[in-house]
């Protein structure tokens, strides 16, 4: 696995950004992916290093990275807002062909948008993240998310924060999951308060992982 450096470069690009601080019919969707059953918000463990693929993407990108002047803590999960989840989540990932960074760029870890319609876990993710914004849905809502997968390589996703609880998009599947019920180990993801800022989702007495870079997996 690729490991993340922050350098003093990074922390000054930060600091020289400015600051920014319905009635429906019930979900339509299996009480299992709603009903607490399982936990159903990620906890965080204080501030992390950001992945070097984004540090780079916010490089290329600023006015994609800067918070929003108006914080929203969840969104409300109505039966409209979950089925709007599902279509921006099918669109995308059946117009994307998943391709490693190394194909389509000669590089291991390059975070952008799809480019011809071809991506990677985290591009995915980028693209999903801007329609949904572009639709008013908050971006203190939509974070980008590092986990390990089922076969322990890294992979990227966009975890949605709404009342019922912290839900998965995926470029893997088709159906939007409550994160507990993804087979993934949660690492770090943006902060709800300034993306630029990353948050750890590990435990500080876990076993130390090694830094997962999102592109080792589609």
């Amino acid at each position: 696995m690729k490991q993340f450096v922050l350098g003093s470069a990074f922390l000054m690009f930060i600091s020289s950004l400015p600051s920014g601080a319905s009635n429906d019919h019930a979900i339509s969707v299996a009480p299992s992916k709603i009903e607490p059953q399982k936990v159903a918000f990620l906890q965080s463990f204080g501030d992390t290093l950001p992945p070097i693929g984004y540090v780079n993407f916010c490089r290329e990108h600023q006015a994609d990275c800067l918070p929003e002047a108006k914080f929203a803590d969840r969104v409300q999960l109505t039966g409209a807002k979950f089925r709007e989840l599902e279509q921006v989540n099918d669109q995308i990932n059946t117009s994307i062909q998943p391709v490693t960074d190394i194909d389509l760029y000669g590089k291991v870890e390059y975070w952008t948008y799809p480019t011809h319609n071809k991506g990677d876990c985290e591009d995915y993710v980028l693209l999903k993240q801007r329609i949904l914004m572009e639709r008013g849905w908050p971006e203190s809502t939509l974070l980008i998310t590092v986990v390990r997968d089922e076969n322990n390589e890294g992979h990227a996703v966009l975890t949605v924060r709404t009342d019922k609880g912290d839900f998965v998009l995926d470029n893997k599947r088709r159906e939007i999951l409550r994160f507990a019920d993804t087979p993934y180990t949660y690492i770090k993801r943006q902060s709800e308060r300034n993306p630029l800022v990353w948050i750890s989702l590990l435990p500080p007495d876990s076993v130390p992982q090694t830094a997962v870079s999102a592109s080792s997996s589609h």
